[in-house]
């Protein structure tokens, strides 16, 4: 399951993605219909989830501020939303590598994603890893 932030549906990041990705793709309101979902409640919305991955470009947010866990994957892109149409294209590369390819590899990770690579921590694990984005 993708879960995206609000802020990317706008711009057509979730059509862009159901293009190519199997699973479901939500929004982050879907997970909680009907609220005003701020960022501290978002790991807690997603540890409810079944194995979500969150997409944003709310990384100053998320990025080093949140404690990675288990139960999901975040991904933080450094671009801004309007340019929602690269968006999808660096996720389906994200999703390419090894450490991001399937959900049970890529949970317990956080990751900011700028157009050149993407560096990322782990749950149990202090250490930042930096990988080129093919």
């Amino acid at each position: 399951m993708i879960v995206l932030d609000e802020h990317l549906k706008r711009v057509g990041v979730q059509e862009a993605i159901r293009r190519w990705y199997r699973g479901s793709v939500c929004t982050i309101r879907d997970l909680r219909p009907g609220t005003i979902i701020k960022d501290d409640v978002v790991p807690v919305l997603l540890q409810a989830a079944a194995q979500p991955t969150f997409v944003t470009v709310d990384w100053m947010d998320f990025w080093q501020r949140t404690m990675p866990h288990p139960r999901f994957c975040l991904i933080c892109f450094t671009l801004p939303p309007d340019r929602g149409a690269e968006i999808a294209v660096l996720l389906r590369r994200l999703l390419r590598l090894p450490p991001f390819k399937t959900k049970a590899s890529r949970m317990g990770k956080i990751a900011r994603v700028s157009g050149v690579q993407v560096a990322y921590y782990q749950a149990r694990d202090s250490q930042t890893y930096v990988l080129p984005l093919p």
